[in-house]
């Protein structure tokens, strides 16, 4: 017999399968002797308060069953034929990835035009954005393959689970090389250091079953015959294709423009704006496990969450990443951006978020004449004001939290993870007034609600900008493609309809799927769905 146990247990139990054997034991009713394999399906951390504690459901097989069916069921890709219907994939980010296999699994090939360099070259670019203060256009914590989530922490959290199978994308990460641990723990992570590995592995799939891969190939044209989308231009050459996925991530402003320019509808969409927070890791844990210790030998480095509204719009944190460090995350000459990232280990000194507040389209009136690119120019605007603020360099101004809430410039910085370096600023100064005032009252609310948090230990850098699309690329509800314009399909976080790895991961298969109706493939993979599509 093979059953679901849930229980909520210390974590120093957990870590032991022997006890766990026993306890689970003991909540089924059966001796442990009965017990021929267990297995976590699923694991939380509880840490509203002392002691923290671990919630698990731990499948059991009794009696005749031996074992505990494993979770993962990887997934047959066949080859397509060259003849196959053509979908080309712009962009090699989740949604592009996604929307390719799955095309492969529907019958068509899939053509990847990605702008940047693949994940290997894309490490060296990257190095070489601290070490020299320069960043390479076309590849960087923006561009290339795997997208902005490739190295910026490869969190798999999301809220996002109407538009499609969640597990269905996680399991496909975990046939990719990634760790089985993400179909358990409720909020799954990969790492920046492993998260290449599978990206590197789905290219591999993608090329081994007949579809295509070009990196350092940047889309500035669509290819129609008036109202149909029959190829894209890359410089003076043309790819046709049956059907094109739009799929090039938040920070393709050029794209953003071309396709503006080309007619296709757009709307401008709301973001948010603030800064990276860092504290130390240690500080972190003790405040969020209630104990002056820290974590201890068997939890996790602490994660936290804050919402709050301030003057009619919402300050929260965004992309919290434990262990972590903070990268500069621009896309091009004269902006500051940052974002930040961990490895899978989560073992480094500090931990940051973006702390940021939320804007709508009409709140900064002298920027509606820009029409559905108004939120880009806002944007852009914010990071080349912190860009000068800087001294036309990606070295960070930075202030210490509590002097920000206080309205004092930070006599000294403490250490950080942030490479390129940090210069003492007044962020009151640099910031819209917008967005401080709000920030200073979200950090106060944030401080009531954790005790120690609002503290000068931490250090805020500017600036989180690119926490979503600033511009949403309109689609029919139904066909997933975009008004007025047959066979586009805008998919993921760049076109608005996506906010994070995972949500794009999903909206970029919905867009395949649609793509096969579209063109009429023969669907000549189907069979090959696992039983969660």
């Amino acid at each position: 017999m093979v059953r679901d146990i849930t229980i909520r247990v210390e974590p120093r139990l957990a870590a032991s399968r022997d006890k766990l054997l026993e306890t689970v034991a003991k909540e089924a009713g059966i001796p442990a002797r009965s017990v021929n394999d267990i297995c976590i399906v699923r694991r939380s951390v509880d840490a509203r308060k002392r002691p923290v504690m671990l919630n698990l459901t731990v499948r059991l097989a009794s009696g005749e069953d031996s074992e505990v069916v494993p979770a993962f069921r990887p997934v047959e890709y066949k080859n397509v034929p060259a003849d196959a219907p053509r979908l080309l994939v712009v962009g090699a980010g989740p949604a592009g990835l996604f929307a390719a296999l799955e095309a492969i699994r529907l019958g068509m090939r899939p053509i990847v035009i990605e702008r940047g360099r693949d994940v290997d070259a894309r490490r060296l670019d990257l190095a070489a954005i601290s070490r020299e203060k320069k960043i390479n256009p076309q590849s960087n914590y923006c561009f290339g393959e795997g997208g902005a989530g490739a190295y910026s922490d490869g969190k798999l959290f999301t809220r996002s689970k109407k538009r499609g199978s969640v597990e269905e994308v996680l399991q496909t990460f975990v046939q990719h090389g990634a760790s089985p641990d993400i179909l358990v723990d409720a909020h799954p992570h990969i790492g920046s250091d492993r998260l290449p590995h599978v990206i590197r592995e789905m290219r591999r799939t993608i090329l081994e079953c007949g579809g295509e891969v070009l990196f350092e190939t940047c889309v500035d044209g669509l290819v129609t015959d008036g109202t149909r989308v029959t190829g894209v231009r890359c410089g003076e050459d043309t790819i046709p294709g049956d059907a094109v996925i739009l799929a090039t991530g938040h920070s393709a402003h050029d794209t953003f423009r071309m396709l503006a320019d080309a007619g296709v509808v757009m709307e401008a969409k709301g973001i948010a704006v603030g800064v990276r927070l860092e504290h130390p890791q240690e500080l972190v844990d003790r405040i969020q496990y209630h104990s002056p210790s820290g974590r201890g030998k068997y939890l996790p480095a602490a994660e936290y969450s804050f919402v709050t509204q301030a003057e009619g719009r919402g300050v929260y944190s965004f992309c919290m990443c434990p262990g972590g460090v903070i990268v500069p995350a621009g896309s091009s000459d004269g902006e500051l951006v940052v974002n930040g990232m961990s490895a899978s280990a989560r073992a480094g000194r500090w931990a940051n978020s973006g702390m940021v507040v939320e804007i709508h389209p009409g709140d900064f009136p002298e920027f509606s004449c820009h029409g559905p690119l108004e939120m880009l120019a806002l944007q852009e605007s914010f990071e080349r004001r912190m860009f000068e603020a800087a001294g036309g360099s990606i070295v960070a101004p930075a202030q210490r939290m509590l002097d920000f809430v206080e309205g004092r410039v930070s006599d000294s910085l403490p250490a950080t993870s942030y490479a390129p370096g940090l210069m003492s600023c007044d962020l009151n100064a640099i910031l819209p007034p917008f967005i401080s005032r709000r920030l200073r009252a979200g950090f106060r609310d944030f401080g009531r609600k954790a005790r120690g948090f609002l503290t000068n230990d931490a250090v805020m850098i500017g600036l989180e900008s690119r926490t979503s699309s600033p511009v949403r690329v309109i689609r029919d509800n139904l066909s997933l493609q975009s008004v007025g314009m047959t066979g586009l399909f805008p998919a993921g976080e760049g076109a608005g309809y996506a906010g994070g790895i995972v949500s794009a991961a999903v909206d970029g298969i919905r867009c395949a799927r649609a793509a096969a109706g579209m063109t009429g493939s023969d669907n000549s993979n189907k069979e090959t769905e696992n039983d969660n599509t």
